[in-house]
């Protein structure tokens, strides 16, 4: 595969992504500032691998630090104290670094922060999938399904770095705040990384890989209110009991829901990972194609009933909010 049809993958889910946002902000900013930070985010993609790489290196020279990530404290440990506070951290000088410059000419909104911040995040996200790529280390498909990923993860800082510069009045616990919301991303990002992981390792600790997917979708749950938030809008309620007892309910509801939905997810990622690599010929055999309808049926009717459950816990939050 040539290096401009790897060029082209990486980067275009990423810009569809960032689209979809785009189209979605009342006060859209320009498309030049958007696609400066996504190219900043990309280059800070390289940075953050020289980083990692140079911490390597020095953590071996010490230590048999590559012999300690084979086990599941020592690859725990490295997300936690090196790829996902290298990464953050990158990440959110290429969204400081560009602000500090529009900032002379415009007074930026919180969801223009925002948007900018998403955008940093789908530049790291293309620079990341090239790499993965280039060097033939993960499917085309399983990198397109986790293009929001890095979106997830920076939600929280991203929301509350753009209360702090739209506030009149910066003090000090807005810009505590900051430091709290990028920790929170570094530890979601960081345990992520160790359930995506956990599969490689023997029972009991391959069954946290079953918490990935319903994981994410909380997080992308998370992303759209933070999303919200940043626009002035209400806040999508889903909990809306009077009682302890209701409240209850409508959490297992939650649970259950997130269960089902990130399961049909899953699903799909399991079977999108088994159809690919099989050739197109054999692909439309009669009991391959048996075989992907009923894996699509079945993660069609989980993410259904997720859907039921979710209009359930609308209808009764409207319906409180009515008779308020």
């Amino acid at each position: 595969m040539s290096n401009l049809f790897l060029l082209m993958w990486a980067v275009i889910p990423p810009l569809l992504f960032l689209w979809f946002y785009y189209r979605r902000i009342s006060a859209p900013p320009f498309p030049l500032q958007l696609l400066c930070f996504f190219v900043v985010g990309a280059i800070s993609g390289f940075v953050a691998l020289g980083i990692e790489w140079g911490i390597e290196i020095a953590a071996n020279s010490v230590m048999n630090w590559a012999k300690i990530q084979r086990y599941f404290v020592g690859f725990a440990l490295r997300q936690l104290v090196v790829i996902s506070p290298v990464e953050e951290g990158c990440k959110f000088a290429a969204v400081i670094i560009p602000i500090c410059y529009f900032q002379r000419s415009y007074r930026l909104r919180t969801s223009t922060v925002f948007l900018f911040t998403i955008a940093a995040a789908l530049g790291f996200t293309a620079e990341e999938n090239w790499v993965y790529w280039f060097h033939g280390t993960a499917p085309i498909l399983e990198r397109i399904i986790s293009t929001p990923v890095h979106c997830m993860f920076v939600a929280p800082w991203g929301y509350a770095l753009g209360k702090y510069i739209f506030s009149s009045r910066r003090l000090n616990k807005a810009r505590s705040s900051i430091f709290t919301a990028w920790l929170n991303s570094v530890l979601f990002h960081a345990l992520v990384n160790i359930l995506s992981r956990s599969w490689v390792y023997p029972p009991p600790i391959s069954f946290l890989g079953y918490c990935l997917f319903p994981f994410l979708l909380w997080l992308f749950w998370r992303l759209e209110q933070f999303w919200r938030k940043s626009q002035g809008k209400r806040p999508i309620t889903l909990i809306s009991g009077n009682t302890s007892k209701q409240r209850f309910w409508q959490r297992s509801l939650i649970l259950l829901m997130l269960i089902l939905g990130g399961n049909a997810i899953f699903g799909v990622f399991i079977l999108v990972r088994k159809v690919s690599p099989l050739p197109l010929i054999i692909i439309f055999d009669t009991e391959i194609l048996l075989f992907i309808f009923r894996e699509i049926f079945i993660n069609f009717c989980l993410g259904f009933m997720t859907w039921l459950i979710y209009l359930y816990l609308r209808k009764l939050a409207r319906r409180r909010y009515f008779f308020q």
